[in-house]
């Protein structure tokens, strides 16, 4: 099965850790990248050297940005809508949509509905109010609790929060605050993520200013979370990722699992037949047709063990004796005792996967198998 990225280049505001492709109070620009995008679901002409889009199968749809509920949502439901009459979508499809929790959401519910969103991702960041105005959240934690609710009250339950860990002004204190919301909230799945702060936005040029956890306090915070949300009924099943069972992120777990997706819109990356696309992070040039940019062939040794040690499943050896032969699996197996040793990795004869301790030194560890 196939899954299909739509990448909403629009954002109110961009919060100062950011280095996704968006762009703030772009009105005008909005109606003609929405026809645009349609005429690319509905025509496919930058595709149809590379990929017949419309005879393969889906059973995810992510629209992600950027922030995707700043349109309308008659925009949203014209994107959804257009795809379903296009391609194949399963009847089950896990159709998934990123909210802002300060945007008007409620307003945004009946065309959710109409059109089959099933799956909503809520950046929270932290419930804690002097982290969340650090990370440029203006709306509070009732205004997310609430809305939450809203979207429980109209039957669309798998609801997903981000936090961030390593924030500025974040303590031991204020993250169990922000754990003991997300119970409170009960959601289905959590992603929790290390800030890093990245070239080319306010947090780099200010970040000696910004009060940061220092390295081996965001590790203990790292390890807090993962026991806390075991302990509430969550499933570590990726380096970043928990859910209650069977609400996995089946459009992520593509990405981890080598599985084909289609992405449209500027900077979305597709893996098509094994090999890897990309459009520029230039909304003009989506606008104008320009086609997508061929990056690379996809899947070689090394991403598949990097990709496949992210989740709590593992590397399954027998497959990548199958697709890479000898070479790769003798060095793994010849390395994996010691990393057992040092309590990293769960090592068979089948399998490899990270430790909790591992998932923490993940960087280090792949690194030793590649």
């Amino acid at each position: 099965m196939n899954g299909i990225y739509i990448h909403i280049p629009f954002c109110r505001s961009k919060c100062p850790y950011c280095d996704f492709y968006s762009l703030t109070k772009p009105i005008d620009l909005q109606e003609v990248y929405v026809s645009s995008l349609i005429d690319e679901i509905k025509n496919g002409p930058r595709f149809k050297d590379i990929f017949d889009a419309k005879t393969e199968i889906y059973d995810t749809i992510y629209l992600g940005g950027g922030t995707p509920s700043v349109l309308s949502g008659e925009d949203i439901f014209n994107i959804i809508t257009a795809i379903k009459e296009n391609y194949i979508i399963t009847e089950n499809c896990e159709i998934t949509v990123e909210c802002n929790p300060n945007s008007d959401i409620e307003s945004l519910i009946p065309y959710f509905k109409k059109c089959g969103v099933n799956r909503i991702s809520l950046g929270l960041q932290s419930a804690v109010d002097i982290e969340r105005k650090k990370l440029g959240r203006s709306s509070d934690k009732q205004r997310i609790f609430d809305i939450i609710n809203e979207f429980k009250t109209n039957n669309i339950d798998n609801i997903s929060l981000d936090i961030m860990l390593g924030v500025p002004h974040q303590t031991i204190e204020s993250l169990t605050e922000t754990l003991d919301f997300i119970k409170d909230c009960d959601v289905k799945h959590v992603s929790a993520y290390i800030l890093n702060i990245e070239e080319n936005t306010p947090f780099y040029k200010m970040q000696n200013k910004l009060s940061l956890p220092n390295e081996n306090t965001v590790c203990d915070f790292y390890e807090f979370t993962s026991s806390y949300l075991k302990n509430i009924g969550f499933t570590h099943y990726e380096i970043s990722n928990f859910s209650k069972p069977g609400f996995e992120s089946k459009h992520n777990t593509k990405y981890w699992l080598l599985d084909d997706y289609l992405g449209l819109g500027p900077s979305a990356h597709s893996l098509l037949n094994g090999k890897r696309y990309y459009f520029e992070n230039n909304i003009n040039s989506f606008i104008d047709g320009k086609p997508p940019v061929f990056d690379c062939d996809g899947g070689d040794e090394e991403e598949f063990i990097m990709l496949q040690l992210r989740l709590k499943q593992g590397l399954d050896l027998n497959e990548l004796k199958s697709k890479y032969g000898e070479t790769p699996l003798k060095r793994i197996i010849k390395k994996a005792p010691f990393l057992k040793e040092q309590g990293l990795i769960d090592f068979n004869s089948n399998k490899i996967s990270l430790t909790e301790k591992g998932f923490l030194l993940s960087n280090t560890v792949i690194a030793e198998f590649i």
